[in-house]
């Protein structure tokens, strides 16, 4: 199992706020978090649980100089703390997108935020270990790097976002 593994922090939000960004997510609003790197984020197929778990997404975006376009869906939500996406082109892959969420204590006099820990896990279980290999092929120390800086950079811009522009 390979496992890259990005923190960053989400100044002016809380951890709520965060999960419901990404688990509601629309195209125009993601492209205003980071114009011209994120392209797509939004919802494919709506499950019916309050929790979404089995909602659809589609996302789009730029790391380092590879275009990233996936589906993933929705199998985990632990609410305020985490969101589990299992990617898949048609059929689900060995991949996994966990972000874990903890609202930072602020004293009184500043702003909250929140950190956030993304996780990308690639592998198989039992047998099929013997190909995780392939996933380092892809899953470069070149792109960990750049994934690294991604995540680290469009968290820091992300609390803009949920405030619609304005200091909190």
């Amino acid at each position: 199992m390979l496992e890259l593994v990005s923190t960053a922090v989400v100044p002016g939000a809380r951890a709520g706020e965060v999960l419901r960004f990404m688990l509601e997510p629309t195209d125009s609003v993601y492209r205003s978090w980071w114009p011209g790197v994120h392209d797509r984020f939004h919802i494919t197929f709506r499950s019916r649980r309050p929790d979404h778990v089995g909602d659809r997404v589609l996302m789009d975006e730029r790391v380092g100089r590879r275009r990233l376009r996936f589906a993933g869906t929705v199998v985990e939500v632990v609410p305020d703390r985490r969101v589990v996406w299992q990617l898949h082109q048609g059929v689900p892959l060995p991949v996994r997108l966990r972000l874990d969420l903890q609202d930072a204590p602020a004293p009184s006099d500043e702003a909250p935020s929140v950190r956030v820990r993304h996780t990308v896990q690639a592998g198989w279980a039992g047998p099929g270990r013997i190909a995780d290999p392939l996933f380092g092929l892809y899953l470069s120390s070149r792109f960990a790097a750049d994934l690294d800086e991604h995540v680290r950079t469009e968290f820091a811009r992300l609390g803009a976002v949920l405030s619609g522009g304005r200091s909190r």
